[in-house]
């Protein structure tokens, strides 16, 4: 059994996750009104969301040696009240240059949260007999979910931008203070240090790039689906706007489900079976999507593909966090970065590549990335963190 302190660091970790999806979704479904107020063109908001997800990308890098030196119980809540206030500030933008002022400021507090939160949830496993990663990556959704629905009310009853986002804000503020008491500490104790390193530095180099590439691949085909899939239905299959939205509702509500899920399979079969045939299922489900025009089988497949990512990223997250306690924060930052590099990179590479074929064909490289995560899933192996082994058997 459970003793009340890690089940208490369990829900609190549920708490700030809930809390990053609410706020990230938050800032999603506002950002049409947020353009306007800016009277910016979609391009100038295309490249300040690109600034937005630098500024995210080097919020994590910070956040992973700052949680190995200050530890997590620290790091998460200061960063819980750092987006919390980094969320006053899209409302009140009135140009691209105080917009981009304030997505640089939510982009770094995603980023410091995104790996805090991460590393907190792996200290807080590891007292658990059993995985229970993909339950908090679940709670993300959740999160987001509300805040689509929050963000529904609010702007159907007119209620200012600024009033939102800073009300959500003071909540995200108030909450990770008062979750912060129920966290853990995950830094390992000085009699403990050597112990909890691996053998050598070398193994734990190759195998976090390992990592990190194949968060890269997982990533990258679920921000195809985030951006693309609705796209796909309305414009390669022809359906109106309303029905078209029902392609991401189905790769939404199976990657929530499926999240939900993974923590009690993978504790049957393993991190390397939830990756490699999780991966298979996702290249299966999105080649039907590519193959066949016909909206029924599209959403099936969209929905199959979201099954079988749900459990990949949470499984990779933790195996990173695992291999070595010394610098947990540190090497999760690296996966967690290269993950995120991967969401940015698939919508704005498929946008490309539909310039010159069509977009169901452009979906053939998230399918031959899946494919190669069903090849190096095994580097997810206990035996690959302590030594040197072929990763692909």
């Amino acid at each position: 059994m459970t003793t009340p302190l890690p089940r208490a660091a369990r829900v609190a970790t549920w708490i700030y996750f809930t809390l990053n999806g609410f706020a990230m979704g938050l800032w999603v479904v506002h950002i049409p009104v947020v353009e306007d107020a800016a009277d910016i063109s979609h391009s100038t908001l295309g490249g300040l969301l690109l600034v937005l997800g630098a500024a995210a990308f080097a919020g994590m890098q910070v956040a992973g040696p700052l949680a190995d030196r200050v530890g997590q119980r620290k790091l998460l809540p200061a960063a819980g009240v750092l987006l919390g206030v980094a969320l006053f500030f899209p409302g009140l933008a009135d140009s691209w240059w105080t917009l981009g002022l304030a997505l640089v400021c939510f982009g770094f507090g995603n980023g410091t949260i995104d790996v805090a939160m991460n590393s907190h949830a792996v200290v807080v496993e590891r007292a658990y007999p059993r995985p229970i990663m993909a339950s908090f990556h679940a709670m993300w959704s959740i999160g987001g979910a509300f805040a689509a629905l929050v963000g529904a009310v609010t702007l159907g009853a007119d209620v200012p931008t600024a009033v939102t986002l800073s009300a959500c804000g003071a909540f995200t503020i108030v909450v990770s203070l008062l979750t912060g008491r129920f966290l853990v500490d995950g830094r390992p104790e000085p009699g403990e240090a050597a112990s909890a390193a691996t053998p050598t530095a070398k193994p734990t180099t190759k195998l976090v790039w390992l990592l990190g590439a194949i968060a890269f691949a997982m990533m990258l085909a679920e921000g195809v689906a985030n951006d693309w899939a609705a796209l796909h239905a309305e414009d390669v299959l022809g359906t109106s706007t309303s029905t078209a939205a029902f392609a991401y509702g189905s790769f939404a509500v199976a990657m929530t489900v499926g999240r939900f899920a993974t923590d009690r399979v993978s504790a049957l079969v393993g991190p390397v079976a939830i990756v490699r045939h999780g991966a298979a299922l996702a290249t299966f489900g999105l080649a039907l999507v590519v193959v066949v025009p016909w909206l029924p089988v599209a959403l099936l497949g969209w929905a199959l593909f979201g099954l079988g990512l749900s459990g990949s990223v949470p499984q990779l997250f933790s195996a990173a966090g695992n291999l070595d306690q010394r610098s947990s924060g540190a090497l999760m930052a690296r996966v967690v970065g290269l993950g995120y590099v991967g969401l940015l990179a698939g919508p704005a590479l498929i946008g490309g590549l539909a310039h010159w074929i069509p977009l169901n064909v452009a979906f053939i490289v998230p399918v031959a990335l899946c494919l190669v995560a069903v090849v190096f899933a095994g580097v997810l192996a206990p035996r690959a963190v302590e030594a040197e082994v072929p990763v692909g058997r």
